[in-house]
């Protein structure tokens, strides 16, 4: 089942376009309530893999939200390689239905900005959405930290590109906080918290809180002068 741009109410307000592929259309009519509660407009919309290549071609969306399974991620051209083709400044959000850690790995090596499970919370889900599209700043490293540092997804001389949010949690989590003690500091869920560590680990190529609380160290991110306190607020 297909939908396009002509068949759904656009929000007078929003900016970006969406395309949503997933088999089961419950899931179809949840998400597209939650994009455009963001402002998204969903401009496309399917349950069938088949014409979700045709779809993403034809409407150049600026996120993509689709189910892994129907991905195509063992095609030879998956729909985040259409979707690409029509935009290249898309962004691609991958759900399933577990938290494979292969699933991650080929979802992220594909181009997906974002893998979320699906038993997470809409606002989990929601902040994901919003991060996608976050304005994303540079930390420089000092030229001391810049050798030892790893390189950010093995391409050298590229900048390490952390939201303030993923600055802000790795930061605390160097410090020594616990998953339980930042999701109640900072007004999220810990789930919320593990979604901004993975995207941390895979974004500083390391695979787990020490070595992230490592490469802080190095970088000189626990006396960084410009980073503000950790947030009260609920975001």
């Amino acid at each position: 089942m297909t939908y396009a741009k002509g068949g759904f109410q656009m929000s007078q307000m929003a900016s970006r376009t969406a395309v949503i592929v997933d088999s089961h259309p419950l899931w179809l009519d949840a998400l597209q309530i939650l994009l455009e509660k963001l402002e998204l407009s969903v401009v496309g919309r399917t349950t069938e893999i088949g014409d979700a290549h045709s779809l993403v071609g034809e409407q150049a969306p600026d996120m993509v939200l689709v189910d892994y399974h129907s991905a195509g991620f063992d095609s030879e051209k998956s729909i985040i390689d259409r979707a690409r083709e029509a935009n290249p400044a898309v962004t691609c959000i991958v759900l399933s239905d577990g938290d494979d850690p292969r699933e991650r790995s080929i979802a992220f090596a594909a181009g997906a900005s974002v893998f979320c499970a699906k038993r997470a919370e809409p606002i989990d889900l929601a902040a994901a959405v919003r991060l996608a599209f976050d304005q994303s700043i540079h930390f420089a490293a000092s030229a001391q930290a810049e050798e030892a540092a790893p390189e950010p997804n093995g391409r050298p001389g590229e900048a390490v590109r952390l939201t303030k949010r993923e600055l802000e949690i790795l930061r605390l989590a160097a410090e020594g906080y616990s998953n339980s003690q930042l999701s109640k500091r900072l007004w999220v869920t810990e789930q919320t918290v593990k979604f901004h560590l993975s995207n941390v680990y895979r974004k500083l190529n390391v695979a787990n809180r020490t070595e992230a609380s490592r490469w802080a160290q190095r970088n000189g991110l626990l006396n960084h002068s410009e980073l503000a306190p950790a947030s009260t607020a609920k975001v």
